[in-house]
């Protein structure tokens, strides 16, 4: 059975895109069809972190009816598939985000798990992916404006009648100052999915234009990203055998030097 989960927040720049592209990577890793769309239409970066920033048909063309949805979509060398949006701001007037709902049957076609990136916020944009989802997934990090916002998009998805499977909290620092987990639990009255520790290695992934569960998938954010996909998708997967050794631990030390 096809699902289609929106990752939203109710705020920018907490790690929503991040955590679509890299949960989907997840799945993938574990044998599953996925397919991440980016349906951030105004400031779309899905291609930008999987190094495909211009594509020949993207998701704007599919909205223009110029394309037909299969034409749209790109596969990684992970396997994992992508369907981008464009990155020029020329179409973004002519463009309807409420058209996406008449493309769902189409979008469930392409892969057993379809994973969407929304824009940020609580705009028309990310209203109009809310409304296609089949789950959502709520991203926040460990801090008070971020939680505030996060709890707004949760009242928004309960308008419309939308199941929250959880909120995944991204940015982890593990200090006094940052919420803690079953505070974050107890405010937003949903289920912690994980926590994402915070780690340079998250901009070296972007700056190598990959999923970091693709580049360092030994790393403490890989390891928890596969975390989450395993108890969504009802996998095994033991984090203490996914360890690195003392060679790729010294060898990533060199590696960043």
């Amino acid at each position: 059975m096809q699902k289609i989960v929106v990752i939203t927040s109710g705020k920018g720049g907490v790690g929503k895109t991040t955590t679509a592209i890299n949960l989907g990577a997840a799945m993938n890793y574990f044998g599953k069809d996925v397919l991440v769309i980016d349906a951030n239409l105004s400031t779309p970066n899905v291609g930008i972190h999987l190094n495909s920033p211009e594509v020949p048909v993207n998701l704007n063309h599919i909205l223009s009816e110029k394309a037909d949805v299969s034409e749209a979509v790109y596969e990684h060398e992970s396997g994992l598939k992508i369907l981008p949006s464009s990155l020029s701001i020329k179409e973004l007037k002519r463009l309807k985000p409420e058209k996406l709902k008449n493309f769902k049957k189409d979008f469930e076609k392409l892969a057993d798990y379809i994973i969407i990136d929304s824009a940020a916020g609580l705009g028309h944009e990310a209203q109009a992916v809310i409304e296609m989802a089949d789950e959502l997934i709520i991203v926040t990090n460990p801090e008070m404006p971020a939680i505030v916002d996060a709890l707004k998009a949760i009242k928004l998805a309960e308008q419309n009648k939308k199941p929250i499977l959880g909120v995944i909290v991204t940015r982890v620092k593990k200090n006094d100052i940052e919420m803690q987990a079953e505070t974050v639990k107890e405010m937003l009255e949903i289920p912690v999915l994980g926590m994402i520790p915070e780690d340079l290695i998250m901009q070296k992934a972007l700056k190598e234009k990959d999923a970091v569960v693709h580049v360092y998938p030994k790393s403490r954010p890989s390891k928890a990203y596969k975390e989450i996909a395993a108890r969504l998708i009802d996998e095994i997967y033991d984090s203490d055998k996914d360890k690195e050794k003392f060679l790729e631990r010294l060898f990533k030390k060199l590696r960043f030097k």
